[in-house]
C-alpha cells in the first residue's frame, strides 16, 4: 500500500464532516478523535482513535503515537486550543502559538485584547469569587451577561435583568466552567451576525457574512442566512477590526470567526471570536453560498499549506442554513429547577418524523438529518434532529421564509 500523509482531526461529528472530506481529498489519511463514539463524522475518517480531545497532553501522546505530519482542530475550541498545543510542542505548522490562541479563545483574555485595540467589545468584569462578583453587578448596567470563559455554543450562557436572575446565573457558569473565573458584561442591542474570513499575510483575502437566527435557545446559533444586512461600512470595519487582531498578534494565514451584533448605528460590537471552524456544517454553508471550497482552504492553511489564491468572491444568491431543533408541543412535560434560570426549562418528548412544508419543498438543496423516531428530546436547548440548506429565488423571498421556517420545517413531538 501507497504511503499516506496522515492528520490528527481532534473532533468527529456532524461538524466535521467537511474537513474529514476536504482532507481525503488533499491526500491525507485522516485519523478522528473525540470521547463521543457515536459522532457522525468519525465512519467518514480513515481511522478512529476515542480518547478525550480536551486533554492537550493526551492528544500530543496520540499524534506522537501515531506519527501525524499534521493536526487539525475540529469545531471547538476545547479542540482547537488542544491542536495549537500539540503543533506547538511537535513544530508543526499552520497554526498560532498556545499563548496566543488563549488570546483568542478565552473571552476574558479577548475582552481584554479588544479594549487595548480600540475594538468594540461589551463592557465587561472578570470574576473570581463571589465578592467579585458581587461589585461587578454593582458596577454593570442591567441587563448583564453572565458567561463561562471558555465554553461555547451558549453552554452557561445567562442574560439577567436583575440581581436575583445574576445570582443564579453566576452560580451555573461557575458549575460550568473549568476555569477560575468567569465573565460578566453588559447587554448589548441590536442584531446578530456572522463573520468569517480567511486571514493571509494578516490581511483578510477572502471575507463572508451572515445574518444569525435563534430559536429556543438564545445563546446557540439555530440558522443563518446572507447575503447579510449588515452596510458595507460595518463590513469594512470588521475587516479593518481583523487585520488589527491579526498584525497584533502575528496570526498565521487561516480562518478568523466572528459573530458580532451590529448596533442600530451601525458599529459591529465582536462578541465571539474564533480560529477554528464554525460548526454545524456552517463552512458547507459558505462553500454553497459562494462557491469558494471553504473547508479545503481551512485544511490547507492548518497543514501550513499556501491559500494565497483563495478569491475574496462575495455571497452568491440567497441561502440559509437551518438547524431542525424541538420545540415544547401541548402536552410534552416541561422539567424545571427553581436553582436554574428559567430559559433552562427541559422538553421531554417523542420524536415521531421531521416535516417540510410544501412551500420550501423546492427551496431545499442538501438535507442532512439524523434524528431516529422514537428518540427522546431530552434538552429542546440543544436538540437537533439534523440541518438543512436552503436555496432562494430573491432577498424577498430568503427573509420571509426565514423568519417562518421554525413553522415550515418541524420536528414531529409526541
Amino acid at each position: 500500500m501507497s504511503f499516506k500523509k496522515k492528520m490528527l482531526l481532534l473532533g468527529g461529528g456532524h461538524a466535521e464532516i467537511p474537513l474529514i472530506q476536504a482532507a481525503q481529498s488533499l491526500g491525507w489519511y485522516v485519523i478522528t478523535t473525540g470521547n463521543a463514539r457515536e459522532g457522525l463524522g468519525h465512519p467518514y475518517a480513515d481511522k478512529n482513535v476515542f480518547a478525550d480531545f480536551s486533554d492537550k497532553d493526551a492528544m500530543l501522546e496520540l499524534a506522537k503515537s501515531e506519527g501525524v505530519q499534521a493536526v487539525c482542530s475540529g469545531c471547538n475550541d476545547f479542540a482547537l486550543l488542544s491542536t495549537v498545543y500539540v503543533c506547538e510542542k511537535l513544530g508543526l505548522p499552520g497554526h498560532d502559538s498556545y499563548a496566543t490562541s488563549l488570546e483568542i479563545h478565552h473571552k476574558d483574555k479577548y475582552r481584554a485584547l479588544a479594549t487595548r485595540l480600540g475594538i468594540p467589545t461589551p463592557r465587561a468584569l472578570v470574576v473570581r469569587s463571589d465578592a467579585d462578583f458581587e461589585t461587578a453587578i454593582a458596577q454593570l448596567t442591567f441587563p448583564i451577561i453572565v458567561k463561562p470563559v471558555d465554553l461555547t455554543g451558549g453552554k452557561g450562557i445567562h442574560r439577567a435583568a436583575n440581581v436575583d436572575e445574576a445570582r443564579v446565573a453566576y452560580k451555573d457558569a461557575c458549575s460550568r466552567t473549568r476555569q477560575d473565573h468567569i465573565v460578566v458584561e453588559e447587554f448589548v442591542q441590536g442584531s446578530n451576525h456572522g463573520f468569517s474570513a480567511m486571514l493571509v499575510n494578516g490581511k483578510v483575502a477572502f471575507a463572508f457574512s451572515d445574518n444569525e437566527q435563534y430559536y429556543i435557545n438564545k445563546y446557540m446559533v439555530s440558522g443563518a442566512n446572507s447575503p447579510s444586512t449588515s452596510s458595507d461600512k460595518t463590513l469594512a470595519m470588521l475587516r479593518e477590526y481583523s487585520e488589527r487582531i491579526a498584525q497584533e498578534l502575528h496570526l498565521v494565514d487561516g480562518i478568523l470567526h466572528i459573530q458580532y451584533i451590529e448596533r442600530a448605528d451601525g458599529t459591529p460590537v465582536i462578541i465571539e471570536i474564533c480560529r477554528r471552524p464554525p460548526g454545524d456544517l456552517y463552512i458547507k454553508f459558505v462553500k454553497y453560498a459562494t462557491g469558494i471550497d471553504y473547508p479545503k482552504f481551512i485544511v490547507l492553511a492548518e497543514t501550513g499549506e499556501d491559500i494565497s489564491d483563495i478569491a475574496d468572491v462575495p455571497t452568491q444568491g440567497f441561502w440559509l442554513r437551518h438547524c431542525i431543533m424541538a420545540d415544547c408541543q401541548a402536552g410534552d412535560t416541561l422539567v424545571t429547577s427553581d436553582a436554574s434560570p428559567a430559559s433552562d426549562k427541559l422538553c421531554e418528548g417523542i420524536v415521531r418524523d421531521v416535516t417540510f412544508a410544501p412551500e420550501i419543498q423546492g427551496n431545499i438543496v442538501e438535507k442532512f438529518l439524523w434524528y431516529k423516531p422514537g428518540e427522546v428530546v431530552a434538552d429542546k436547548l440543544t436538540y437537533k434532529a439534523g440541518i438543512v440548506f436552503f436555496k432562494f429565488n430573491t432577498l424577498a423571498e430568503m427573509q420571509d421564509k426565514t423568519a417562518r421556517m421554525t413553522e415550515l420545517a418541524k420536528i414531529v413531538v409526541e
